[in-house]
C-alpha cells in the first residue's frame, strides 16, 4: 500500500506547485506588477486556482484517500503519514462542496478588487471600492451556502482560517477583552500626556529605515539567501518554500512604523521557514492555523520587539542611525514612547492595549455585512460610529477608516479574529517560553535570539499543519485559548 501512498504524495505535490505559482503571482501583484496588468493578473490567478481545485477534487483523489484508510490506521497519529492523510481527507471533503467555477471566481474577484481598493485608499473614497466589496460579500455568501447550515454562517468562514473555530468561541473571548479594555483604555487616556512619544515622529529617510530593519531582522534569523524584504501598500508575508520567504513592509518618512511591521512579518516568515522540509510540497507544509500564525507575528512584534531587553541591545544602533532624533533621548524614554497606550486610527500601528478593540470592531461588522443586517454601503458610517464608541476617536476620512486594511479586497472575511486570538495565544506560549528559558531577558540584552527561535521551531513550527490549533494548544499549554 506504500506505493499508493507515494502516488497520492505525487498528486499532492503537483497541486502544491500550482498553488505556489499562484502565490508568487499574487506576491508580484502586491509588490512589483505594473498597475495596468491587474485585470489580466486576476484571470491568471483564477485559472491557476481552478486548475489546482479540479486536480484536488478529482474522483480518483477521493478513491485513493478511501483506499488508504487502513494505511493511515497502521501509523501513529503523530506520524507524517497519518497526519497527511487526515488533513488531506478533511480538505478534500470541504473542497468537494465548492465548484471549480466558484473557486476561480472567488480568486478572480478578489484580485480585481485589489486595484480598486488601492485607488480608493489613495483617493480616500469608499464609493470606488464599494461595488467590488459588495461582489466579494455576495461570493462569500455563495461559498457559505456550499456547506451544511451552521449555527452562524460566519462559522464557515472562520473554519477556513482556524479549523473548528466557532463564532460563539470568538465572541466569548472578545466579550471578556472588551469588558476589560474599554474602561481601562479610557482611564489610561486621561493620563496620556504622562508619556511623551514625540521622538517617534520626524524625518526618517526610507533607505535608512530599510537598512536598519534588515540589520534587526538578520540578527533575529533573516537569511538573505532565502528571504527578501520589499515595500508594499499593506504589509504581508508569504512563502513558496522553506527557502523562499518573502516579507513586505510599508514606509513613511515621517515615522518608524515600518520597523514593527517588518518584525511582525518576520514572525510569519520565521514560522513558515521552520516547517520540517520533509513536509515540503504537501498540505502539511502550511501553518497550523492563522491564529497560531498571528501568535508568532504578534509575539515577535510585541513581546520581543517592544521589550526593554530587546532595545537595550538595539537602541545604541538606532541612535547611531538617527543621531538627530534619538541622540538626546534616553533608552527608558524611548521604551515608554514605543509602548504608549493611545487610541489611534490605524490598526497595524495600534498599541497592545487598543489593538484588540480594532479587531473586535471588524469582527462585529463582518458578521453584519455577511448576514445582511448591515448594508455594505453603510460600512463607513458604522465603522466611524464604532471607532468613536470603542476608542473615542473620530475618523477623518475613509483612508484612515474603513479602507485601511487590504483583507476585504481579497475576500478574506473571517480572518481578522485570528489577530486577537493570536495575541492571546502569544501570551500563553510566552509563559511556556519564560519557564523553559529563565535567562531570556539577559539573552536579548546580548542580542541572542537563538534559544527562543529553537524553542519555537522545535515545539511549534516544525510540525507544519500536522495538528489543529486545539490539538497544538493542548500539547503546548495544556488547554485552549484563555484570555484570563
Amino acid at each position: 500500500m506504500k506505493d499508493r501512498y507515494e502516488e497520492l504524495t505525487k498528486k499532492l505535490a503537483a497541486i502544491h506547485d500550482v498553488h505556489m505559482a499562484r502565490s508568487i503571482l499574487s506576491w508580484d501583484q502586491h509588490t512589483k506588477m505594473p498597475p495596468k496588468a491587474g485585470d489580466v493578473r486576476a484571470e491568471q490567478l483564477g485559472t491557476l486556482d481552478r486548475i489546482a481545485h479540479e486536480l484536488f477534487i478529482d474522483d480518483d483523489m477521493g478513491a485513493l484517500l478511501e483506499e488508504l484508510r487502513p494505511y493511515e490506521e497502521s501509523h501513529e497519529f503523530e506520524s507524517d503519514e497519518a497526519s497527511l492523510l487526515r488533513v488531506t481527507r478533511r480538505e478534500y471533503a470541504k473542497a468537494k462542496r465548492v465548484s471549480p467555477d466558484l473557486r476561480a471566481e472567488l480568486t478572480r474577484a478578489g484580485a480585481i478588487a485589489l486595484a480598486a481598493w488601492v485607488e480608493a485608499r489613495q483617493k480616500s473614497d469608499f464609493t470606488i471600492f464599494l461595488p467590488y466589496l459588495r461582489r466579494n460579500v455576495e461570493l462569500q455568501r455563495e461559498y457559505v451556502a456550499c456547506f451544511p447550515k451552521e449555527e452562524n454562517d460566519y462559522d464557515v468562514l472562520l473554519d477556513d482560517f482556524d479549523e473548528g473555530m466557532k463564532t460563539t468561541e470568538v465572541r466569548s473571548v472578545f466579550d471578556e477583552l472588551k469588558t476589560e479594555l474599554i474602561p481601562l483604555i479610557a482611564e489610561i487616556t486621561e493620563r496620556a500626556d504622562a508619556v511623551d512619544n514625540s521622538c517617534l515622529s520626524g524625518h526618517f529617510p526610507v533607505d535608512k529605515q530599510r537598512l536598519f530593519a534588515l540589520e534587526v531582522l538578520e540578527q533575529l534569523g533573516y537569511d538573505d539567501e532565502s528571504w527578501r524584504l520589499d515595500p508594499t501598500v499593506h504589509p504581508f508575508a508569504m512563502s513558496a518554500a522553506t527557502t523562499d520567504i518573502r516579507l513586505t513592509t510599508r514606509y513613511d518618512e515621517g515615522d518608524l512604523n515600518s520597523l514593527m511591521a517588518a518584525i511582525h512579518e518576520f514572525g510569519h516568515g520565521f514560522y513558515e521557514a521552520g516547517i520540517d522540509p520533509a513536509l515540503e510540497r504537501t498540505p502539511l507544509s502550511q501553518v497550523t492555523s492563522m491564529s497560531l500564525h498571528e501568535s508568532q507575528s504578534r509575539m515577535w512584534e510585541n513581546l520581543v520587539g517592544r521589550s526593554l531587553p530587546f532595545w537595550k541591545h538595539f537602541y545604541p544602533r538606532l541612535q547611531a542611525t538617527y543621531p538627530e532624533q534619538f541622540g538626546g533621548v534616553e533608552l527608558d524614554d524611548f521604551y515608554r514612547a514605543i509602548n504608549k497606550v493611545e487610541p489611534s486610527l490605524i490598526r497595524i500601528e495600534a498599541d497592545e492595549a487598543t489593538y484588540n478593540l480594532h479587531i473586535i470592531l471588524r469582527f462585529e461588522l463582518e458578521q453584519e455585512i455577511l448576514d445582511g443586517s448591515l448594508d455594505v454601503a453603510d460600512l463607513p458610517v458604522a465603522w466611524n460610529a464604532r471607532m468613536t464608541e470603542y476608542l473615542g476617536v473620530d475618523v477623518p476620512d475613509d483612508a484612515h477608516g474603513v479602507l485601511q486594511d487590504v483583507h476585504w479586497s481579497g475576500g478574506a472575511i473571517g480572518y481578522f479574529p485570528t489577530y486577537s486570538l493570536g495575541n492571546v495565544i502569544s501570551v500563553q506560549l510566552w509563559e511556556q517560553v519564560r519557564a523553559a528559558i529563565p535567562d531570556l531577558d539577559q539573552q536579548f540584552e546580548r542580542g541572542e535570539f537563538g534559544e527562543l527561535s529553537s524553542w519555537l521551531r522545535e515545539n511549534l513550527h516544525v510540525n507544519g499543519r500536522k495538528f489543529t490549533s486545539k490539538e497544538t494548544l493542548e500539547r503546548l499549554v495544556g488547554g485552549g485559548i484563555d484570555s484570563g
